[in-house]
């Protein structure tokens, strides 16, 4: 049977393959990045879409709806001025200005359960249109 991790302030549920998914991006390197959405009715939070490896940060960002929120997870690789190779994670919440005003407030309410859950994240973008969270925003915070 699945498991969950209940976030208590909201009474959600961060499903065990959320957790995972994470842990795979993390320290298998399997995942270029994870999107999460909230199911209102099981007050469950699941996984949306997995991006591999190969897909880009771009990617990432085509698969955000342009009208509903979700959270995100974003694998970073850069190289620093001394040459060295680093990886960031980066937690992106995303609630775009034409999203309900329930899903906004649901998914700013859950935001800090959904980030204790998911251990590791480096840096958090939150993003109400696509120039607030472009590549450029992601480096300029990753140096």
């Amino acid at each position: 049977m699945a498991m969950a991790f209940k976030m208590a302030t909201t009474g959600m549920w961060v499903t065990d393959e959320c957790k995972n998914s994470f842990m795979e991006m993390k320290w298998k390197k399997v995942h270029r990045y994870i999107v999460f959405k909230i199911d209102e009715k099981s007050k469950l939070v699941t996984v949306d879409k997995v991006g591999g490896p190969g897909e880009s940060y771009d990617d990432l960002a085509a698969s955000l709806p342009k009208d509903d929120c979700r959270y995100a997870v974003y694998d970073f690789d850069f190289v620093t001025v001394d040459k060295c190779h680093k990886s960031k994670i980066f937690f992106i919440a995303w609630a775009p200005a034409e999203s309900r005003i329930r899903a906004t407030m649901l998914y700013a309410t859950s935001k800090d359960g959904i980030r204790r859950v998911l251990d590791g994240i480096h840096y958090e973008v939150q993003a109400t249109d696509p120039t607030e969270m472009g590549i450029d925003v992601i480096k300029d915070r990753a140096k």
